[in-house]
């Protein structure tokens, strides 16, 4: 009985992280391999909301870089958004590596019949957490972009974004899906969709 408990309970946490790692999945993401996700661009592999706060931020930096000259940025704010940009990068990489130990580990907890269900859940929640500080930082890092611009360089990006996008749909029209393996990349660089391919995750994780 008490046995039967217990891998009922494993089996919950199991359905929990699948469930967790459904909506928060997908912390992988790289520059370059960025495609529209929500409210912004969504790398490494997966879909989630991490990864689409994480790509939206991303996205961003990548587009103010790339339309520089039209948005007016100044030397000193390029150099700035490239800091930025770079060590949002390094914040990422060391976060997916860690969040990506802690679902293996996860994993081979609830492999284990006979694992404590307090560690499975310190785990989880550990986990969690990790994922949690890296949208947070997301937000925070784009606030600090913002925060570099003018109101004017502020509705000139929204008014290139917004023509950027009003193309891109338009190629979707006449290529079939605009995600599909014609459409190219709005933003520069490769198509993000096209030949991206994606490292196994640990157990039910995602990667992007």
């Amino acid at each position: 009985m008490q046995r039967s408990r217990a891998a009922i309970m494993t089996l919950t946490l199991a359905t929990a992280v699948s469930l967790t790692l459904g909506t928060s999945g997908a912390w992988a993401e790289g520059y370059g391999k960025e495609g529209h996700a929500g409210g912004g661009h969504s790398a490494m592999g997966g879909h989630g909301m991490g990864g689409m706060m994480h790509s939206s931020t991303g996205h961003l930096i990548r587009h103010l870089l790339k339309h520089e000259k039209d948005i007016g940025l100044t030397a000193d704010q390029v150099a700035k958004l490239k800091d930025i940009q770079l060590n949002l990068d390094k914040t990422r990489i060391k976060a997916e590596a860690d969040i990506q130990i802690a679902e293996r580990e996860l994993k081979a907890l609830t492999d284990d019949e006979k694992s404590d269900l307090g560690a499975v859940e310190a785990k989880l929640k550990q986990s969690e957490d990790m994922q949690v500080g890296l949208r947070m930082t997301s937000i925070k890092t784009k606030r600090e972009v913002l925060g570099l611009l003018t109101a004017e360089q502020r509705a000139k990006e929204k008014a290139e974004h917004d023509k950027v996008m009003q193309e891109h749909k338009g190629a979707g029209s006449k290529h079939g899906n605009p995600h599909g393996g014609g459409a190219a990349n709005p933003h520069g660089g490769a198509n993000p969709h096209k030949g991206a391919s994606t490292p196994s995750a640990p157990g039910n994780m995602s990667v992007q």
